[in-house]
């Protein structure tokens, strides 16, 4: 079992440095050049593969509600897993949220992203 470090958010890989900016801006057309063509997003339960579900999940997640985004936390486990604790605040039900993005690299891009608190 690897145990997870924690990390300066400048020692993420700059794909991920990338996508959460981009995602927090709601720049789809920036997220989606981060993951690979097969790659598999879980949020809330559903799972979205492949680049055109995966297109669809950035379009539409949280689009409803207005919130801000604070990287609050990163941590390395391995060569090619990371993890980013993101703050939300905003108009959603409960109005605050800690989620984890946990990300599966291949090579420079994301293969896998699971949200979740």
């Amino acid at each position: 079992m690897t145990t997870p470090t924690s990390i300066q958010p400048s020692e993420l890989p700059a794909t991920i440095r990338g996508f959460l900016a981009a995602h927090a801006a709601r720049d789809v057309d920036v997220a989606i050049r981060a993951f690979t063509p097969t790659a598999m997003v879980v949020d809330q339960g559903r799972t979205f593969r492949g680049s055109d579900e995966v297109l669809g999940f950035l379009r539409n997640a949280g689009a409803e509600f207005t919130y801000t985004t604070e990287l609050v936390g990163v941590q390395r486990i391995d060569g090619t897993r990371w993890v980013a604790v993101n703050r939300l605040e905003g108009d959603f039900p409960g109005g605050v949220a800690e989620l984890q993005y946990r990300f599966a690299m291949d090579g420079d891009l994301i293969a896998e992203l699971v949200i979740a608190p």
